[in-house]
């Protein structure tokens, strides 16, 4: 099965996870698509049979500038190809932060509505004021998802 990863980072913490998730699933026998700087196009080309987004939060709780542009050209265009895929989040922020908590998670999980997605299990929120190690703290977590994606 090919996996696409959507991330979005800040300061490098979700890319971490990104790219540990990656391996796992790997490992597991998945060909997956990580690229931060992916286009539409790019992610079409891969021909994605299920969809992983890990993602930190920032501002307000907004989306990471890196994963913006992207973001818009799927929201725009919405493919229909997409439609009843399987698609899960891991969503990084700062519980302190109230009501944005995991806000940027929360537009891609939005989004993934829109797109049709079938949520494969509930959003992972990691509260970065808690976990000293996300990365690690996501793969009991990645591992449900890599059991959700093989059944």
């Amino acid at each position: 099965m090919k996996v696409a990863i959507l991330s979005g980072s800040v300061y490098g913490t979700a890319e971490e996870v990104a790219r540990n998730a990656r391996q796992l699933l790997t490992d597991a026998g998945f060909e997956v698509l990580l690229n931060p700087r992916a286009r539409l196009a790019d992610i079409q080309a891969f021909a994605p049979e299920a969809f992983l987004a890990v993602t930190s939060t920032t501002g307000m709780g907004e989306l990471p500038d890196n994963l913006m542009p992207l973001y818009c050209e799927i929201r725009d265009l919405l493919p229909a190809a997409w439609r009843g895929l399987p698609g899960a989040v891991i969503a990084l922020g700062d519980e302190s932060y109230g009501d944005t908590f995991c806000g940027g998670g929360e537009q891609i999980r939005e989004l993934f509505a829109e797109l049709g997605l079938r949520e494969v299990q509930p959003m992972l929120r990691l509260d970065s004021s808690v976990t000293v190690t996300p990365e690690e703290d996501a793969e009991p977590w990645l591992q449900d998802l890599i059991k959700a994606l093989t059944q």
